[in-house]
């Protein structure tokens, strides 16, 4: 009796162990089921919204090498700004719709850096950002100028899509303007020492001959698959539509900027001091950084700082050079002394290159992943240089003609000094700029909005993180490029310091120019530009050091963390592995790096 029931206990045993299987199993598969049709619909929503935005900006669509809006410009009237707004707000309802604990790890990310995308994108629309589309750096104009740069031309089709974007040009341009008069009437608008440095830029766009515009530059040398008689025929309709379209937009352009404009631009520099200022810079400033609570006085001191640790290394190299002088006396001396500066433009580019190649030769000693898409060393363009900042880096389009550029700028060559020229390299090609944003480029298996992504705290604090990196890969033979390095370094600090200062603590034009000045050895043209460009782009100009400081906090924790098992080729791999990311994003990877790597 004993051993039946024990059996028929063993047995029931059984039937629950295969029946509790069976219900764990039958969990799993609609947990899986789930799983995946929540990433599903989150990639549907994704997909959706990437067509959606490709059409609404078809320059954005040209650079992701889709070409069938190539014959248009973005639409930019306060009925599309508006129109847009709308479909965002709807699109993030659906977004938060979505429980990123029902996505797959990967979806996750991608959920919620579309969800910071989106609510970014919002409030730029609620703030009505598009009243000011220009700055001293970016302009709705400098993308007309540039928009033939490493654009595929091959075929007959090829062309007169680029001709009928010229003539979309004047309706492109009025829709600014008209933009920029709401400005005046809203009192939001640049300052006129701004509108001053960027007019005669515009100015200098107004030719008699159309074949003088950069605009004309694909027709001067033309596809040879195309017949001669179809070419003449294809540079009269060009030189006709930058006859009666570019030439006249730019003229009306430019009597609207030196008049009405220039008129009712403000004297007052600061962001807080414009309508609804105050939102406006903390929009910026969380834009910029990706650091949603830190506030404008917060950064202002932690630039006062890091201006001091950097001077106390400053005047230990001037001790190491045996100067006899003060610091004053030392940057003179750099700014001024010959053997410090290119005699020809050429000259300045051979040895941005140079360097540039250098670098290249020991990357793979400091990266285990290096990027497919090449780069080279570009003048920045003559039409454009002489309100210009130093230098920039311009990512290839996909499927483009051209790779990566580092735009140098060879204007003014008393001006640009040599002993920087390590640290401006490290910077904008590599390991700076190009090789960030060619592996983001390149990366597998992410949503196409992934891809040309940028955060500014991201993207230049990896600059400006690259530029000191620059001392563990041996690359400044004298103290003066160290000297170099460590003047952009304070640039960076500075900028913490100048655009608090301005945009929250009304300093003016010259205290910024007084404390670049004072504490850098940037030439007197660069200092001036520089503060032009804070004063002209709120916020920017912070994500620089504290995305570095950031970034060296991260890496600093993993040394700690790992010890022995810390590799710095595995460390930079993870911290670009996933293209660009806000901050807190960026240490939630580094984290997860840590926890899987420590012993």
């Amino acid at each position: 009796m004993i051993k039946k029931k024990n059996k028929m206990l063993k047995t029931i045993q059984g039937l629950c162990l295969v029946l509790s299987t069976l219900i764990f199993a039958t969990n799993l598969m609609a947990a899986d089921k789930t799983l995946l049709n929540t990433d599903k619909k989150l990639e549907e929503l994704i997909a959706q919204h990437w067509d959606y935005s490709l059409k609404e900006s078809p320059l954005s669509a040209t650079s992701e090498g889709i070409t069938k809006y190539n014959h248009l410009l973005d639409r930019v009237s306060k009925v599309d700004n508006d129109r847009r707004l709308a479909e965002e707000k709807k699109l993030l309802g659906q977004l938060v719709k979505i429980d990123p604990e029902q996505l797959s790890a990967s979806n996750r990310i991608n959920h919620q850096l579309f969800k910071w995308v989106i609510e970014g994108s919002i409030e730029a629309y609620q703030l009505n950002l598009s009243r000011i589309p220009l700055n001293t750096f970016y302009s709705f104009f400098l993308q007309v100028l540039s928009m033939s740069n490493g654009l595929p031309m091959n075929t007959t089709k090829d062309y007169n899509d680029y001709i009928a974007r010229i003539n979309e040009i004047p309706r492109y341009f009025n829709e600014n303007i008209a933009n920029m008069r709401e400005g005046i009437h809203s009192n939001f608008t640049l300052p006129k020492i701004v509108v001053e440095g960027i007019l005669p830029t515009v100015q200098a766009q107004i030719y008699d001959k159309p074949t003088d515009s950069s605009i004309y530059k694909p027709f001067l040398k033309m596809s040879t698959r195309i017949s001669d008689k179809e070419q003449e025929q294809l540079r009269e309709s060009a030189k006709k539509a930058i006859s009666q379209s570019a030439i006249p937009a730019f003229r009306e352009f430019a009597e609207f900027f030196g008049g009405d404009y220039l008129q009712a631009a403000t004297v007052t520099l600061g962001a807080e001091q414009m309508s609804n200022g105050k939102a406006y810079y903390a929009h910026q400033i969380k834009k910029y950084t990706t650091l949603p609570n830190i506030t404008a006085k917060e950064i202002h001191q932690t630039g006062l700082s890091e201006v001091k640790r950097i001077r106390a290394e400053m005047l230990e190299i001037i001790k190491e050079t045996k100067f006899d002088g003060s610091f004053e006396e030392f940057t003179q001396f750099l700014r001024t002394d010959p053997q410090f500066y290119a005699k020809t433009p050429k000259d300045l580019l051979k040895e941005a290159s140079y360097i540039a190649k250098r670098i290249d030769y020991i990357m793979p000693e400091f990266f285990k992943t290096l990027p497919r898409t090449p780069y080279g060393v570009v003048a920045v363009p003559k039409e454009i240089a002489p309100n210009y900042t130093t230098a920039s880096y311009n990512s290839a389009l996909v499927g483009g003609t051209r790779g990566g550029a580092y735009w140098l700028n060879t204007y003014q060559l008393d001006q640009r000094p040599l002993y920087e020229l390590t640290a401006l390299t490290l910077h904008e090609s590599v390991p700076g700029h190009h090789h960030q944003s060619a592996i983001s480029s390149e990366l597998k298996n992410v949503p196409k909005f992934r891809l040309g992504l940028y955060f500014s705290a991201y993207g230049e604090g990896w600059g400006l993180y690259s530029e000191k990196l620059g001392v563990e890969m041996g690359l400044y033979d004298t103290p003066y490029d160290n000297f170099g390095r460590l003047s952009y370094e304070m640039w960076r600090a500075c900028r913490l310091v100048i655009d608090t200062g301005i945009h929250a603590m009304k300093w003016d034009r010259q205290q910024g120019i007084d404390f670049l000045s004072s504490n850098t050895s940037l030439s007197s043209a660069n200092v001036r530009a520089e503060v032009d460009r804070y004063i002209s782009w709120p916020g920017q100009a912070l994500s620089y050091k504290l995305g570095e400081l950031h970034i060296w906090k991260l890496r600093q924790k993993a040394e700690k963390s790992l010890g022995e098992q810390f590799d710095l080729r595995e460390f930079h791999d993870v911290l670009l592995s996933n293209g660009a990311l806000p901050l807190a994003m960026v240490e939630a990877e580094i984290d997860r790096y840590i926890t899987l790597n420590k012993k």
